[in-house]
């Protein structure tokens, strides 16, 4: 009986112990979220940017359920550990932003409003001056460690581009006329998502008529479309890329509007259109290219850049992820946030359900 009575204690002992030994260490606060070699990261910095994005989502967008909250939030924990593992390195290899960049970033930022209109943009946001800038050097900071360690690094050679060419031909042979257009559109309602440099915004179909008349004309005097668009043009989508549409096959220009078909139909690349008015609003269009039917060779500049960017594009995003890898390698991260969520099964923390409506957008300001 003693025996058993021994045995059992030890074993109370023992689970103890393997308890005890299961611990994590408690949160600095229930405000940090994750800590990256001992800089915390805050749930009012990881809020910020879960409103930023819900934001960018827009309006058309339902109001996301408590689970869809939780799992964006994760996300953006865990971009904001990777981006704070880079910002330490960029530290340590001297490269931080200087605050002459910051101040021209900061003022190309604001051009676009009056001092009234930037404050007020700030004050709707909830964010400061300084919270402004403090996101522009990071993001500058960023650009600068990605470039030195990634971008510069990547340089697809000819051999690769022929080699892309021959596994991938099939790619290249254009099964039906396809119509690379750019588009500036204007509504005639107010859109609190707009993402025009100018944040240029028609509200009634007397403002949007106007709007486009003056448009019409600048064009027709020689102004340049993409910036016009990125300038003016209302559709959040296409605006940030000068409104360029890609390339669209003749079948979908079926299945559009069909003025909008005769519109481009009727251009030559490199034509702009007048305005037309869809049911979604008013369209200025410009054909960038046509491509007929058939196989597009090697030989084709087109081909050849679009190969490029393809490769550059996907052994920058292979060298980023092996990078911030083999960064995390090195650190001491801790997410508690994770840690909260497996703990209580998905439950916990409560994370606000938000709306797009409820959150005004800050202009060109940088994500994580």
């Amino acid at each position: 009986m003693d025996n058993l009575k021994r045995s059992l204690a030890a074993a109370v002992v023992l689970a103890a112990l393997a308890l005890g030994g299961c611990k994590h260490d408690a949160a600095p606060s229930p405000d940090v979220w994750a800590v990256v070699n001992g800089q915390p990261i805050s749930r009012a910095e990881v809020d910020k940017y879960y409103r930023s994005r819900i934001s960018a989502q827009g309006q058309t967008t339902a109001s996301p359920s408590q689970d869809e909250a939780l799992s964006l939030t994760l996300s953006i924990v865990d971009e904001l550990i990777n981006d704070e593992l880079l910002l330490q390195r960029a530290k340590q290899l001297g490269m931080q932003a200087t605050d002459g960049e910051v101040e021209d970033k900061f003022t190309e930022v604001k051009s676009p409003f009056s001092e009234e209109q930037f404050q007020q943009q700030l004050k709707d946001h909830g964010v400061t001056v300084d919270d402004l800038k403090q996101d522009i050097r990071r993001q500058i900071t960023l650009d600068q460690l990605m470039t030195r360690e990634i971008t510069s690094k990547v340089a697809p050679t000819d051999q690769d581009v022929t080699n892309f060419y021959d596994e991938n031909r099939a790619q290249f042979n254009v099964a039906e006329t396809q119509y690379r257009v750019a588009q500036i559109v204007v509504t005639p309602r107010k859109d609190p998502q707009i993402r025009n440099r100018k944040n240029d915004d028609a509200t009634t179909d007397i403002e949007a008529r106007r709007k486009c008349a003056a448009l019409a004309q600048q064009l027709h005097n020689g102004a340049d479309f993409a910036n016009m668009a990125m300038d003016y043009s209302e559709d959040p989508v296409t605006a940030p890329s000068g409104g360029d549409l890609g390339f669209i096959p003749e079948s979908s220009l079926n299945q559009s509007d069909p003025l909008l078909k005769k519109t481009v139909l009727a251009l030559k690349a490199g034509e702009t259109s007048d305005v037309i008015q869809l049911r979604d609003g008013y369209r200025i269009l410009k054909l960038i290219a046509k491509e007929s039917p058939g196989q597009r060779e090697l030989s084709d500049p087109q081909v050849q850049q679009s190969i490029r960017d393809t490769l550059r594009t996907r052994k920058e995003q292979l060298l980023r992820a092996a990078y911030i890898a083999a960064a995390r390698d090195q650190a001491k991260v801790t997410n508690y946030l994770a840690r909260q969520v497996i703990e209580s099964a998905g439950k916990l923390p409560e994370i606000p359900r938000i709306t797009a409506a409820q959150v005004p957008a800050m202009p060109s300001q940088p994500q994580p």
